[in-house]
C-alpha cells in the first residue's frame, strides 16, 4: 500500500487554502486527508491547516492495530467532531477568523478495508480497471438541486452557485459527517481531491490518468498539469492511494 499527495495554489489565486496529509502506519495501513479552506484571505488557510492538524493528531492518538470497520468509523467521527469544535472555537474567539471553515475528506485504509469520512465538497473516488466511482456525495447547493430534479448533472457543472457548500468543518457548533465503508483489494486506487481538481476533470479523465498512467507516483502531478492547462482558477490538491 502506497500513497502520494500534492497541493498547488493553481493559476489564479496567490494563496493556497488547501491542505493535505498522508500518514502511513506500517505497510498495510494509511490515513489520507484533504481539506479545502474557506472564509477569505485571512482565514481559509487557517481553517484547513487547523482542521487537518487536529484531525490527524486525534487519529494518531486513538488508533489501534487491526481495528474493526465500526471502530475505525467511530474514530474518524470523533476526530471530525474535535476538528470541528477547534475551528469553530477559533472562529468565535478572533474577529479575523469569523466565518471560517473547511471541507474535510479522509480515508483510513487498513488491509482490505477503507473507511471514508466526508464533510463538504471535496471528494473520494474508487478507481480500478472496472471503472471509476465517486464514493462521497457533495454537500453543496447544486447537489441538492440535482437530487430534487431542478438541475441535470451537466447543468450543475456550470451553475453560478456551484461553490456554495451546505456543510463544512467549523461553521457551526455541531457538524454532520458522512461515513462510507468499502472492501478494497489489490489493484484498487483511492483518489482524494479538492474541488479545484474535480471541477476541471471529468470522471473518465481522472480514471485514465490513475489506472492507465505509466507512473503512479507521478499521477497527482499529471492531474495538476491538466488542471493548470485549463486555467486552474482554484487551489488544486489530490492524494492517490494504491493497493
Amino acid at each position: 500500500m502506497q500513497a502520494w499527495g500534492l497541493t498547488d495554489p493553481g493559476c489564479v489565486r496567490a494563496q493556497n487554502q488547501d491542505a493535505f496529509a498522508v500518514r502511513p502506519f506500517g505497510e498495510d495501513c494509511v490515513l489520507c486527508v484533504v481539506c479545502d479552506g474557506m472564509g477569505g484571505a485571512k482565514s481559509g488557510n487557517i481553517a484547513s491547516a487547523l482542521a487537518l492538524d487536529v484531525f490527524t493528531a486525534e487519529v494518531e492518538r486513538s488508533r489501534k492495530p487491526d481495528m474493526l470497520p465500526e471502530e475505525i468509523g467511530q474514530m474518524l467521527l470523533g476526530a471530525v467532531k474535535l476538528a470541528n469544535f477547534t475551528v469553530y472555537d477559533q472562529s468565535r474567539q478572533f474577529e479575523d477568523f469569523e466565518g471560517m471553515g473547511t471541507t474535510l475528506v479522509a480515508a483510513y485504509l487498513q488491509n482490505s478495508t477503507a473507511v471514508i469520512a466526508n464533510v463538504g465538497d471535496s471528494r473520494c473516488y474508487l478507481l480500478n480497471r472496472e471503472g471509476v466511482r465517486c464514493i462521497t456525495m457533495d454537500h453543496s447547493l447544486v447537489q441538492l438541486m440535482v437530487q430534487r430534479g431542478e438541475l441535470t448533472p451537466e447543468q450543475a457543472k456550470t451553475y453560478p452557485g456551484k461553490n456554495f457548500i451546505t456543510r463544512a468543518i467549523g461553521t457551526e457548533a455541531v457538524v454532520q459527517c458522512d461515513l462510507f465503508r468499502l472492501s478494497v483489494q489489490k489493484g484498487d486506487n483511492l483518489l482524494l481531491c479538492s474541488d479545484g481538481l474535480s471541477n476541471l476533470l471529468d470522471d473518465q479523465e481522472i480514471l485514465f490518468e490513475v489506472v492507465h498512467g505509466v507512473n503512479k507516483q507521478l499521477c497527482c502531478q499529471r492531474l495538476l498539469g491538466i488542471a493548470k492547462e485549463r486555467g486552474a482558477p482554484d487551489n488544486v490538491t489530490s492524494i492517490l492511494a494504491v493497493l
